[in-house]
C-alpha cells in the first residue's frame, strides 16, 4: 500500500443518502469512510449494500438521531463503542484498527445553545474524549481521530466571525476542548496544506447558504504526528452537497504515504 485514503462524512441518514454513499465509495476508492448520523440501528444498517460496493462494515447505531459507522475495504478489529467509563447512551462513537492504524469516528454533540445542559453534556463529552485520546496515543503511533467535531476550530473556519462570536460550535470553551485534544500530539490535516480561505465542510439548509458559502468548516481529520508527517493532501470534496437531496455536510478526505 503506497498511499492510504481516509475519509468522513457526515450524512445526515444513511436511508437517504445510500446510493450518494455508494456513488462516492465507487468514485473514490477510499480504504477507510467514516460516516456519521447513520440514523440507522445496527439491524437495520444497509450492510449488504456497502458489503456490494467492496467495503467492510462496523455500525453503531441508533433509530432516528446520531449513530456512526467506518467501512473500510481491509478487515478492521473493534476497539470500542463509547467512551471508556462514560455511560453515554447516544451513539457517537466507534473506534476500531484498521490497516496499522486506530482510527476514531466521532459524532461530537452540537451543544444547541452556549449555556445550556446539551452545551454541558458536550463539554463533559469532549473532556472524556480528550482522556481516551491520551490513553490511545500512548497505544498507537498511528492515531486518526476523524468525524463532525461540531466546532469550528478557529475564526478562519467560518463564513463570518463577528456572526459565530461567543456562539456554539465557535465558542471559546469548545475550542479549548478541541485545542487540548490537538496537544495530545495530534495535527489538524486540512491546515498542513495551502487551503482556499472560504473552504467549508457544513452549510445549513436555510437561506441559501451553500450557495452563499455561509458555512462552517467542523469536519476534521486529526492525526498523530507520525502520520501527518506522511500526508500527502487534504481537502473538502463539495460535490456531494450540489446533489438532489443532499446532506449539509461533505465529505472531508485526506491522504497519506504508507510503508
Amino acid at each position: 500500500m503506497s498511499a492510504w485514503k481516509i475519509a468522513t462524512w457526515n450524512v445526515n441518514s444513511i436511508k437517504v443518502r445510500l446510493e450518494q454513499v455508494r456513488n462516492w465509495l465507487a468514485e473514490h476508492r477510499p480504504d477507510v469512510l467514516c460516516l456519521q448520523e447513520t440514523k440507522q440501528t445496527d439491524a437495520d444498517f444497509p450492510v449488504a449494500a456497502i458489503r456490494e460496493c467492496g467495503y467492510r462494515v462496523h455500525c453503531n447505531g441508533q433509530k432516528t438521531y446520531n449513530g456512526v459507522a467506518t467501512l473500510s475495504k481491509n478487515e478492521a478489529e473493534l476497539l470500542a463503542t463509547a467512551l471508556p467509563d462514560y455511560a453515554d447512551p447516544q451513539k457517537r462513537l466507534l473506534a476500531v484498527e484498521v490497516d496499522g492504524a486506530c482510527v476514531v469516528n466521532l459524532y461530537v454533540p452540537n451543544g444547541a445553545e452556549v449555556g445550556s445542559d446539551k452545551y454541558a453534556y458536550k463539554l463533559e463529552w469532549l473532556a472524556r474524549l480528550n482522556d481516551y485520546t491520551a490513553r490511545l496515543s500512548r497505544d498507537y503511533t498511528d492515531l486518526i481521530l476523524t468525524g463532525d467535531f461540531n466546532i469550528a476550530p478557529t475564526d478562519a473556519d467560518t463564513h463570518d466571525a463577528e456572526e459565530w462570536r461567543g456562539k456554539v460550535l465557535c465558542s471559546e470553551p469548545e475550542r479549548a476542548a478541541l485545542n487540548a485534544i490537538l496537544d495530545q500530539g495530534l495535527k489538524d490535516t486540512h491546515r498542513l496544506f495551502a487551503q482556499d480561505p472560504k473552504d467549508f465542510s457544513w452549510w445549513d439548509y436555510r437561506a441559501a447558504a451553500f450557495r452563499r458559502n455561509r458555512g462552517l468548516r467542523i469536519d476534521l481529520i486529526l492525526a498523530s504526528e507520525p502520520l501527518a508527517a506522511r500526508c500527502q493532501t487534504a481537502l473538502i470534496d463539495k460535490a456531494p452537497r450540489t446533489l438532489e437531496r443532499p446532506s449539509d455536510h461533505a465529505p472531508v478526505m485526506a491522504v497519506f504515504g504508507m510503508g
